[in-house]
């Protein structure tokens, strides 16, 4: 298996858990926070439903962090249907640029520079995982989290969930 089929099969496993704790978010609580601290519902549902699309930045050697968020805007969606359809999108297009990609490519010395400076770097590969992948498992956590304290059935990603104690 090469490390770009490495790395779309681990994305597609995790795009599932992920479609299925989004499906479960109520459209009426997107303005909801756990804390004045933390990201509104709406607000981070719609930061994961975005981050398959960064894609696009790994597939450059370099990506200039100070470039990017001159004009960055933060997806923003309003129902669940609008969510899933930009989860959808951004996934397939995630699929489609790292398929078929070769394990030098993969393989390739990435960085991601601002003010003149690397702030992250590595082989591409890992770098796309890690935030590509990683990073959305983390922010899918933090939403089961909210999931729980807004009292909505918690649906199974790894396993079974006390509301959800018989998944297989």
């Amino acid at each position: 298996m090469s490390i770009a089929q490495s790395l779309i099969a681990d994305f597609k496993q995790e795009s599932e858990m992920t479609r299925t704790v989004l499906a479960a978010l109520p459209d009426d609580k997107y303005d909801w926070k756990p804390h004045d601290k933390s990201m509104s519902l709406g607000a981070l549902a719609s930061h994961i439903a975005e981050t398959p699309n960064w894609h696009g930045s790994m597939l450059e050697d370099v990506f200039d962090f100070d470039a990017m968020m001159a004009d960055y805007k933060p997806l923003s969606v309003s129902d669940k249907a609008e969510l899933l359809a930009a989860w959808d999108t951004n996934s397939a297009a995630f699929l489609e640029a790292f398929s078929g990609k070769d394990d030098e490519f993969m393989n390739g010395h990435w960085k991601g520079m601002s003010g003149g400076k690397e702030m992250m770097g590595g082989p591409r590969h890992s770098i796309a995982r890690s935030i590509l992948v990683h990073h959305v498992a983390h922010h899918r956590g933090q939403l089961t989290v909210y999931l729980r304290l807004l009292d909505v059935p918690v649906p199974p990603t790894y396993g079974p969930t006390a509301d959800f104690p018989d998944w297989k």
